[in-house]
């Protein structure tokens, strides 16, 4: 009993010491945290690990609607680290920012108690690009990618994968514009993933809506050895969709689809 009130102790300590708003410190570098609503400070919890777009920091994917929103309602512990100069480094093979999340991952599962088979990644624009490269070389433990308008080269060669790869993006992206294949191919965006994992067809499922007013077509490839692969795709610009980091992970946890 005392053992146990310890660790409470210790743990509500660490949430306390840098939530939200505080910055974790690490290093010359910081990361943000957001525990779920109603935790009771013992269970361990699923993680996302949320990279940040151009010119943003920690700070906002903790107090985003559409990112935070979505992690406290379903139990997962929030993880935004800080990229330097407010940017990520993803351009090649053997990133420190990889090096840094996976030191944050390494903190954070010392001062919470964390469910190791449900280590999420994602990231938004520039974040998402960075969340393709973390996984593409230190992604062996991570149950899914989950990327918003944003991936890597297609050519590029990766070390590691995930379990699981969730794609979004917007026909009208005029930021990072939507990536057709070759041929004008509408499913190239994950090409990368069905070729790791041995995909064959993917299968169309249909449109989806979290809100009424945004509709998306999904495509998946679960016929695959090596792993699964979604594509969400809708007629928007460059913008993480209402509802729809919560609709995967609800998926992902099986739970029933809620919005928010």
């Amino acid at each position: 009993m005392r053992y146990l009130f310890f660790l409470l102790t210790v743990w509500a300590g660490a949430a306390a010491a840098c939530e939200v708003e505080v910055p974790c410190p690490l290093g010359n570098r910081e990361y943000h945290v957001k525990v779920p609503d109603g935790w009771d400070g013992t269970t361990p919890m699923p993680v996302l690990l949320h990279f940040h777009g151009w010119q943003r920091t920690g700070a906002l994917p903790v107090r985003h609607q559409r990112i935070s929103g979505a992690t406290r309602r379903r139990g997962v512990l929030l993880i935004a680290p800080t990229g330097l100069r407010k940017t990520w480094d993803f351009w090649r093979a053997g990133s420190a920012d990889s090096t840094f999340a996976r030191a944050v991952l390494k903190e954070v599962k010392a001062r919470f108690p964390v469910d190791d088979t449900r280590i999420y990644v994602s990231g938004y624009s520039w974040g998402s690009n960075m969340a393709w490269r973390f996984v593409c070389e230190d992604g062996a433990d991570v149950a899914a990618l989950l990327a918003v308008s944003g991936t890597l080269s297609q050519d590029e060669a990766c070390d590691t994968a995930p379990a699981e790869v969730r794609q979004v993006y917007g026909l009208n992206d005029a930021v990072l514009e939507y990536p057709y294949g070759p041929g004008g191919e509408l499913d190239y965006p994950v090409w990368l993933w069905r070729q790791a994992f041995g995909c064959g067809a993917g299968v169309a499922r249909g449109s989806w809506q979290a809100v009424s007013w945004l509709s998306f077509e999904r495509t998946v490839w679960e016929d695959c050895p090596g792993g699964r692969v979604s594509l969400d795709i809708h007629p928007g610009g460059h913008f993480i969709p209402h509802g729809w980091i919560g609709r995967q992970l609800d998926e992902l946890l099986g739970q029933e689809p809620s919005y928010p």
